[in-house]
This record gives C-alpha cells, sequence and structure tokens, in this order.
C-alpha cells in the first residue's frame, strides 16, 4: 500500500508540474496578484514539481521526496488563503466563492498529508 501511495504522488505530481508548463494560463489565474511574475512562478513550481515527483517515484529519494512535496504542497497555501480572503458569494466560478476556495484550502491540506505520509513511511 506504501508503495501504492508513494507512486500515486509522484505521478499526481509529475503531471501537475507538467500541466503547469502545457496550460500555464489556468494556473497563472492562482497566483495571487501581488506576488506578480506570474509567468516565472508558475514556471519554476511546474518544473519543482516534476522534479519532486522524480524524487518521490524513486524509492531511495523517496523520504525526501516526500517532505519536500509537503514543502512545496504548503507554499501554495498562500493562494489558497489568498483566494479566501477575496472569494465573493456572487462571483460566477465557484473556485471564487467563499465555499470553493474553502474546498481549495481543504484539497490541499490532504495533499499535504499524503505527502508527510508517503515520507514517513518510505525512512
Amino acid at each position: 500500500m506504501h508503495t501504492i501511495a508513494a507512486v500515486g504522488l509522484a505521478v499526481f505530481l509529475a503531471v501537475t508540474g507538467l500541466m503547469h508548463l502545457l496550460a500555464p494560463a489556468y494556473f497563472r489565474m492562482l497566483v495571487p496578484a501581488w506576488l506578480r511574475r506570474e509567468r516565472l512562478l508558475v514556471a519554476v513550481s511546474g518544473a519543482a514539481e516534476v522534479v519532486v515527483g522524480a524524487l518521490v517515484l524513486v524509492p531511495c529519494s523517496r523520504p525526501a521526496g516526500g517532505w519536500i512535496a509537503a514543502v512545496l504542497i504548503t507554499c501554495y497555501q498562500v493562494s489558497h488563503v489568498d483566494a479566501l480572503l477575496r472569494a465573493r458569494p456572487d462571483r460566477p466560478r465557484l473556485l471564487e466563492r467563499p465555499v470553493g476556495a474553502v474546498a481549495r484550502l481543504a484539497v490541499n491540506v490532504l495533499y499535504i498529508a499524503w505527502a508527510v505520509a508517503v515520507a514517513r513511511t518510505a525512512a
């Protein structure tokens, strides 16, 4: 089961990272305006996710990869908290409404827990 969770996380990270590079417009929308440099942030975070996914995939680097994944995903909480602060019930997109912003935060916490679980069980 531990291997399945680790491989699943590795594939998730790699695919998400590739999507940052192949379809960056969606991910640029998630970057808070005050951070600026959306193109750079999306490209760097996408490349980082691919690299971290590879670390998680390889058994000998899996513990470190899991912890690095947890830190990387935690960094994304800034975007989700910003979305929550800007959320309004009358917005047309679900992710721009309070319920959608809370869901983003909650799902991201689950991703962090997944990465921590992989790191802890791989050690």
